[in-house]
């Protein structure tokens, strides 16, 4: 038997009613802004055709993802235009307004924390079932806390978010169930031996 290591990297988006879309990265490959486009044209076709018509048929949805340069690219950028996508900025240096960062990552780590996996198959499973037993109630905790954590931000760096624009954002806050913050990268790094 011996160990290796590999990384798991799920892409998941959420909104305060649950998880709209989600799906895993194939392995050894990383996201950049083409791999970007084409899994934000599959959130539009979940969250438009499936899990919330009445949502997007309203336009009353939000996009908010961090700054990562897959992100940020400019055929992303045209994308989200095309579609008449509201995106919430992410001030740069800002990883705590980000929900992974303080809602996702936490949880999960603590899910599969010292846990044996035997292959890929089986971290992906148990993603997948932590992940879909997030209740609504946590979900909406999460966008709460969100929006304590911008309007923190807010009252300390006002000057300097004025002049980015990020100030929008505090008119968003009362939209919580309909805004979906994106990108979660839940990345895994775990131990797996085979025999």
């Amino acid at each position: 038997m011996f160990d290796q290591m590999f990384k798991i990297m799920l892409i998941s988006f959420f909104d305060g009613n649950g998880i709209v879309h989600k799906e895993f990265v194939p392995p050894g490959r990383n996201v950049n802004q083409k791999r970007y486009l084409q899994v934000l044209k599959r959130l539009c076709d979940s969250v438009w055709k499936k899990k919330r018509p009445e949502i997007w048929s309203s336009g009353d949805w939000f996009l908010h993802h961090d700054n990562a340069p897959a992100h940020t690219a400019l055929t992303v950028q045209q994308f989200l235009s095309k579609i008449n996508m509201t995106v919430i900025p992410h001030p740069p240096y800002s990883p705590d307004l980000a929900p992974y960062y303080f809602f996702l990552f936490p949880g999960m780590n603590c899910q599969v924390k010292g846990k044996r996996f035997v292959d890929v198959s089986e971290v992906k499973k148990k993603t997948l079932e932590v992940l879909n037993n997030i209740s609504t109630e946590e979900l909406q905790k999460c966008f709460q806390q969100w929006g304590k954590r911008w309007y923190s931000v807010l009252s300390q760096k006002e000057s300097t978010l004025k002049e980015t624009g990020v100030v929008i954002v505090y008119n968003l806050i009362n939209h919580f169930k309909n805004i979906i913050p994106i990108i979660f990268f839940i990345m895994f790094e775990s131990v797996f031996g085979n025999s």
